[in-house]
């Protein structure tokens, strides 16, 4: 298995950061855009190919690596997985339940 790392960006707005302070897990944002906030979680090449295959991701290997336009629902099971293992390995628990 591949050790590659390709980050995907999750978005947190002020309600997803106060669930992240109240996990412990605030730090790990990362600022951008007049203020917003990112949590960055990152995917295994095996990973960003399911997440390109299965629904519809954009892999950007030519420049940052990152996986973009995923859907709705994938970034908020990788929230929410974060939230609950209070960790930033969740790729792989998020894909299995999203199957």
């Amino acid at each position: 298995m591949s050790a590659a790392k390709n980050p995907i960006y999750v978005w947190v707005n002020e309600e997803r950061y106060d669930q992240l302070q109240k996990a412990g897990l605030a730090h790990h944002t990362e600022e951008r855009l007049a203020g917003l906030k990112v949590l960055v979680v990152y995917a295994t090449d095996e990973e960003a190919k399911v997440l390109v295959d299965k629904y519809g991701a954009k892999h950007d290997t030519s420049t940052t690596g990152s996986i973009e336009l995923l859907p709705a629902k994938v970034k908020n099971k990788l929230f929410d997985k974060v939230v609950e293992k209070q960790s930033l390995e969740v790729v792989t628990d998020a894909l299995k339940e999203l199957q």
